[in-house]
């Protein structure tokens, strides 16, 4: 799997390589790519209905084929085709589902998540969090959020992160524990305030009457849910059981859906452990760290063709450090497929993340970085200067998110075809080497 970049000679060598690493059996999985679910995306945001054609609904629905003990494999649980698309996973297009997936469920394509009251009203903690939709409960939702709980246990027996944004309450749920009033106001400000109003507020009846007050309670996604079929409205005399029946409405309103996602992780992982753990490390094992430490990636970095004292290297880490965090994920989902690097060293499981230089780029100011997900792999031209290099990575990051087997991103900016591409044996000796070196990586646990 390649991105911005061309397949060299021995590179289908190094990919057979790559496919022998791998020791257990991870099933084909053929689904549309992101380019045909885009184009799918109805005028209420969905990929299709309850978003059954976005790459997440499309795996949910092959769920039902994968054996109990195919999802217990300790890398990847299936290998992707994009229908229409030219990828040949390696790993990189299995990285690369999950990503999408990931992106899906939070910027919806799929009907699983919702934006915490406070991110719809801009004020208040955790505006950039999810929740998980209440609304969400037919049959078809509550095996979307079991495959979602499979994710989360993949993740976590797998040690590869997911880049997934949710609020602090739903770890606590899915840790088996119970939420709190103030695990309310963490998510919805305005919740309790608006019932000590209720509660407190010293209106005689008849003005209490006057402001007709609906005895319902808004859901975490902004829905009006009546809270009994006794009473059409608050009154002095009922409005202590409005209060009691509001916050325990709230306080369990998640219930079906964090049962349908711990049903999902059960699947994977022995979920009666999660209850050893406080929602902020469950959070942290499923998604390791937000932040991108680079002394961690810096710790798996090799080098072919260059020294690490070189100055293309120094310019490179250089840029690297003045990414913001947002450009650093898209760094790693250029390079690796990922969004978020592994909790500690242990987690990258053998693997380093190579930095390559050719000469094969000619001149070397015209090309973009090629980078190459299965292999954790990043080829650098050449760079006359660090500000070029900055340009060219930044570029390429940003508008090279697509996979890309068919050739097009082989020619230079020039709009001629990279020199010798396609006769150069020292890159047969390069895609050669690496393959050699990373099965031995692997095999040995190095």
């Amino acid at each position: 799997t390649e991105r911005a970049g061309t397949v060299l000679p021995g590179e289908e060598k190094a990919r057979g390589s790559a496919e022998r690493m791998e020791p257990d059996f991870a099933q084909w999985c053929p689904v549309a790519g992101p380019e045909a679910v885009k184009r799918s995306r109805s005028k209420g945001g969905l990929a299709g209905p309850d978003g059954t054609k976005s790459v997440f609904g499309q795996m949910c629905a092959k769920m039902s084929s994968f054996s109990p003990d195919s999802l217990l494999l300790p890398h990847r649980v299936w290998k992707v085709k994009f229908v229409g698309e030219s990828v040949d996973d390696c790993g990189g297009g299995y990285s690369e589902s999950i990503a999408e997936m990931c992106e899906e469920l939070q910027n919806g394509l799929t009907p699983l998540l919702i934006v915490t009251p406070n991110g719809r009203d801009e004020s208040g903690a955790n505006r950039d969090c999810f929740l998980l939709n209440p609304a969400a409960k037919s049959l078809l939702h509550m095996n979307m959020f079991r495959f979602l709980g499979v994710l989360l246990g993949i993740a976590i027996r797998t040690g590869s992160p997911l880049s997934l944004n949710l609020a602090e309450p739903v770890w606590k749920q899915l840790a088996g524990m119970n939420l709190t009033i103030a695990d309310l106001s963490e998510v919805d400000k305005d919740f309790i305030p608006g019932l000590m109003y209720i509660r407190d507020n010293e209106a005689t009846s008849e003005e209490f009457e006057a402001m007709s007050l609906p005895f319902t309670v808004p859901n975490a996604s902004g829905q009006d849910i009546q809270l009994s079929s006794k009473y059409t409205h608050i009154t002095l005399d009922n409005r202590a059981e409005y209060v009691r029946l509001a916050i325990n409405y709230r306080l369990h309103e998640f219930d079906e859906q964090v049962a349908a996602v711990r049903e999902g992780m059960a699947r994977v992982v022995p979920v009666p452990l999660l209850s050893l753990f406080t929602g902020y490390e469950l959070e942290t094992m499923v998604c390791g760290s937000p932040d991108i430490p680079l002394h961690l990636l810096k710790s798996v970095a090799t080098y072919k063709g260059i020294e690490p004292t070189a100055s293309l290297i120094q310019w490179f880490w250089e840029v690297m450090e003045s990414f913001s965090n947002t450009e650093r994920s898209l760094f790693l989902r250029f390079v690796w497929g990922r969004t978020r690097l592994p909790r500690t060293i242990a987690d990258f499981r053998g693997r380093d993340f190579v930095i390559q230089v050719l000469d094969k780029y000619n001149p070397p100011d015209h090309f973009l970085p090629e980078s190459y997900t299965c292999f954790f792999l990043l080829k650098l031209p050449r760079y006359s200067c660090k500000q070029v290099l900055e340009e060219k990575l930044k570029y390429a990051i940003h508008f090279c998110k697509s996979i890309d087997t068919d050739d097009y991103a082989r020619i230079a900016l020039t709009g001629e075809p990279a020199a010798d591409d396609s006769s150069d044996d020292s890159d047969n000796e390069d895609a050669d080497s690496f393959a050699s070196d990373s099965t031995q990586d692997y095999l040995t646990g190095h």
